[in-house]
């Protein structure tokens, strides 16, 4: 296990264990989460617990033009009943993504230190935000760090008030960078729900190769 200090470094990722561990400590600082993720690492841990980097292998990802619509998100998406804008509740997004309840999560691992540190990002233009409006009451969003000049987006978490809410935030999101030339949405780790809307596993050296 490497442990790190206040220099700011990260080792390669082939010292990663075999769930994709590759370092503990270290800090949140806007510049040591840049240099995290343009090297394929992103922090995951819970409240009480030191941070602890990852880079898994395989890499979940999305291509934007491959996002799947389902025909009950379609019709959704034919109505006007949701408005969607970018940036413009970034710290709402964050912190509704750290305290909505999710099916066989106990705790959150948003913690306050994390969201202080992407509300930074944000603030320097390195973290985005999608939201999803009904009535005008903010029901849905996710949120995640750009890299432009790479064309990826790293996306971190999302949340749903109402149904689907999520999904509306991504699709628009996807088409967004797709008219962008991105190449990548970086979903991180595999869920169902994400493989449902079309993210799909690639070997890690494949997904520093875009990196690069």
């Amino acid at each position: 296990m490497i442990i790190l200090n206040d220099q700011l470094w990260f080792p390669s990722v082939a010292h990663c264990s075999e769930e994709g561990l590759l370092a503990v400590g270290g800090d949140l600082s806007p510049e040591r989460l840049l240099l995290a993720y343009r090297s394929g690492i992103f922090p995951w841990f819970s409240e009480g617990e030191p941070i602890l980097w990852w880079s898994p292998d395989p890499r979940l990802v999305l291509v934007p033009a491959e996002f799947k619509t389902s025909k009950s998100l379609q019709k959704k998406l034919g109505n006007e009943e949701f408005r969607v804008t970018f940036d413009q509740a970034f710290s709402d997004v964050i912190r509704n993504c750290a305290t909505i309840e999710r099916p066989g999560q106990e705790n959150t691992w948003i913690t306050q230190n994390m969201i202080d540190s992407y509300e930074k990002l944000h603030g320097m233009g390195h973290a985005r935000s999608v939201e999803v409006w009904q009535d005008e009451i903010l029901v849905g969003g996710l949120y995640g760090v750009d890299l432009p000049k790479k064309k990826i987006f790293c996306g971190e978490s999302m949340f749903s008030k109402v149904d689907d809410a999520s999904k509306i935030a991504l699709f628009y999101w996807a088409k967004y960078l797709e008219e962008a030339h991105y190449r990548l949405i970086d979903c991180q780790v595999y869920t169902q729900h994400l493989a449902r809307l079309g993210a799909r596993e690639i070997p890690r050296k494949k997904f520093l190769e875009y990196l690069k």
